[in-house]
């Protein structure tokens, strides 16, 4: 890194604005020491500049540095970016906080059963659930498949609400306030006994439809699952039949196979199913969050050290 010229510029490219306000994004980078330019796809760039985007495209390797403005950057060819000597970094590890508090949300709309309640508000009814029903999240457990940081801010958010927490972990390391941490081998043997399965994976090819028939089974009948990984991570089609089986209670989504779900996708009609669009990272500070992050990556590539994140 210590051979590269300096940046000079820093290029948000306008598909940032599909995730945040790109002029609030500008704005919170005002700190940095060059200019900060919104730029189109008739742009150039060249080793001076960095870019930060939401979306890739392939004139983007020309810059000295590209930021994705997401953790999950598949879309990006790190094959070509590593070809090309380009350093690429990823925006993982600020969403601990919103995504857990999301998670949190979830098992405690279901438990509360808050989302019913709406439902017949919408309906102007007064609705009282079966005895049985309704439950406290507090002393179940909750198994987060994942423990790199959204499975942390999960684990330790469950941890606040009085839940006990296991854990898959590909190295199998213990992780704080995680009784037993499991191998991702043993996945039946975390799932079994939990009320609330989180996903927390990256998808790669290990982790692609991990979630299928064979876990669904293994899962308890009165357990939700919940997704803020990846849709991939979980094959759809056995999660509708195991819903419709009554093989699992339910299950908050935020990740998709496809993007926005289809109007004509069945997830939509179950009344335990909790459906929110790709939303577990975004609030009204997202941009400030992402704009802390690349102005620290930054400072790093002028020094010439090493990049936080990087993952080409």
């Amino acid at each position: 890194m210590a051979d590269r010229e300096p940046i000079e510029r820093l290029c948000v490219h306008e598909s940032t604005d599909e995730k945040v306000p790109i002029d609030a994004f500008v704005d919170a980078l005002t700190d940095l020491p060059v200019p900060v330019e919104v730029v189109g796809d008739d742009a150039t760039v060249d080793a001076t500049d960095a870019v930060a985007a939401y979306r890739p495209r392939g004139w983007f390797r020309e810059a000295g540095w590209v930021h994705c403005l997401r953790a999950g950057y598949d879309e990006f060819d790190t094959a070509a970016y590593e070809a090309a000597g380009t350093p690429l970094t990823n925006s993982t590890g600020i969403h601990d906080e919103t995504v857990g508090e999301l998670v949190a949300g979830c098992m405690l709309t279901f438990a509360r059963r808050l989302h019913v309640y709406r439902d017949h508000q919408q309906r102007r009814e007064w609705y009282d659930p079966p005895y049985e029903q309704p439950f406290t999240v507090a002393g179940e457990t909750v198994c987060v498949v994942g423990l790199g940081t959204i499975g942390k801010g999960v684990a330790e958010r469950a941890r606040g609400l009085g839940m006990e927490v296991v854990g898959v972990r590909r190295s199998g390391d213990p992780v704080d306030g995680v009784s037993t941490v499991y191998r991702p081998a043993a996945l039946h043997d975390a799932i079994a006994d939990a009320r609330f399965v989180v996903l927390a994976v990256p998808q790669t090819p290990e982790t692609e439809g991990m979630i299928s028939d064979a876990e669904f089974e293994r899962m308890r009948e009165d357990a939700y699952l919940v997704n803020v990984a990846r849709g991939p991570v979980v094959d759809e089609d056995a999660l509708v039949a195991a819903l419709e089986a009554g093989e699992i209670a339910g299950a908050g989504l935020d990740v998709f196979d496809t993007e926005p779900l289809p109007e004509e996708s069945p997830l939509w009609g179950f009344e335990e199913v909790l459906v929110s669009p790709h939303e577990g990272s975004t609030t009204n500070q997202y941009h400030r969050d992402l704009a802390t992050l690349v102005a620290g990556i930054f400072d790093q590539y002028q020094a010439g050290e090493p990049l936080r994140n990087r993952v080409a």
